[in-house]
């Protein structure tokens, strides 16, 4: 019996808004990083919703009430999917999402109502902004800030380059 404990994964923060496409096309890449890593990587969605698209901060709320619900990642996936329809229909998608998902729709529309999940949403704002985030989608790995908002070429390489040299520092 061996009395070490696993080494704590390795945090890939991804700065993410949910009405935004490029966040849509980052997620094959933390498919196949999760993929790669498994348990060695903790990737995390930060919120960063952008004033120029009308719904993201509700849907960053809404996000936060799928998690409560047992839900996160799948709600995030299944609303970035649908970003252009997000863009048309607003808050009902949000609700709509979270009935196809067999979440609770009613205590979602309610939530995004009674404003619960502001605080982390703002939270994740004020923290992106205070290191330099600008655009989403923004990895954070290793101390090293990576900004997918420009060109998502290469990032995947350049995260998994962090995340060896990490792994490795660790033992």
């Amino acid at each position: 019996m061996s009395d070490s404990t696993p080494a704590a994964p390795v945090v890939l923060d991804v700065w993410c808004e949910l009405q935004c496409p490029d966040c849509h096309q980052a997620l094959t890449d933390v498919h196949a990083l999760r993929a790669k890593y498994g348990d060695r990587l903790e990737v995390r969605l930060r919120h960063f919703p952008l004033e120029k698209h009308k719904h993201a901060y509700a849907a960053a709320q809404a996000a936060e009430e799928a998690a409560d619900q047992g839900s996160g990642w799948p709600y995030i996936e299944a609303v970035l999917a649908r970003t252009a329809d997000l863009a048309r229909t607003g808050e009902p998608l949000l609700v709509e999402v979270a009935r196809e998902l067999g979440l609770d729709a009613e205590e979602m529309d309610t939530a995004l109502i009674d404003g619960r999940h502001m605080l982390i949403v703002d939270a994740d704002q004020a923290e992106g902004k205070a290191i330099g985030v600008t655009g989403t989608p923004t990895y954070v790995i290793g101390d090293e800030r990576l900004d997918g908002g420009k060109s998502q070429d290469g990032l995947r390489k350049r995260i998994e380059e962090i995340a060896d040299r990490v792994l490795a520092e660790r033992g």
